[in-house]
């Protein structure tokens, strides 16, 4: 899939995350956050509310690009992925779903071709919606709660003081990941981005 990937030229960015304010820092909405960041860096304003999404559309590295996040909550993110995708007539071969990881470390990040949720509402979501495991991930690692916590308050759970720098790091990375991924291809951001900095 990375071949056909690399040569379309128009892509799908969507970042993974429940709406509302009292979400936007929790460990959850770190899809969000990224497409936040690319929002900025490449001037593509999310300015547009429409198909259960909020999202902006704009060229970058002589491609068009649409960047999303879903107005539904997590478990929904299918329909609003799957409505932007039938609007814009792109394939799951376009698109590019960016969203916080239990089994990918603290701080590390992961871009994969295709597989399963792995636990993820959003993600399963998304598969059902497009019955295909057949799209790009990138994966920011949020690693896994403390024994006591259940999953679903973890994920839901906001960031704290401590973390503030290792999670303004992973947004930075994350951003310039999909960046790469977009503008060089998927070898090109695996071999730049995996793991942490200085790996």
């Amino acid at each position: 899939m990375s071949r056909e990937f690399f040569t379309e030229n128009r892509h799908l960015v969507v970042g993974l995350g429940n709406p509302g304010p009292q979400y936007a820092w929790s460990r959850h909405n770190l899809g969000f956050l990224v497409v936040a960041a690319l929002a900025e860096h490449w001037r593509i304003p999310l300015t547009r509310s429409t198909l259960d999404a909020t999202w902006g559309q704009g060229r970058v590295g002589g491609k068009t690009i649409v960047l999303g996040q879903p107005a539904t909550y997590m478990n929904l993110s299918g329909r609003a992925v799957s409505r932007l995708l039938a609007y814009f007539k792109f394939s799951p071969d376009n698109l590019v779903v960016i969203h916080d990881d239990l089994d990918v470390p603290f701080g590390r990040l992961k871009i994969v071709e295709r597989g399963g949720p792995g636990g993820h509402k959003g993600v399963l979501s998304i598969i059902n919606a497009l019955d295909t495991e057949e799209f790009i991930r990138v994966k920011l690692g949020i690693g896994r709660p403390p024994r006591e916590m259940p999953t679903e308050n973890y994920v839901l759970s906001h960031f704290s003081r401590e973390e503030e720098e290792t999670v303004a790091g992973l947004v930075e990375r994350g951003a310039g990941a999909v960046d790469c991924l977009i503008r060089e291809g998927l070898h090109a951001a695996q071999n730049r981005f995996h793991g942490t900095p200085g790996d």
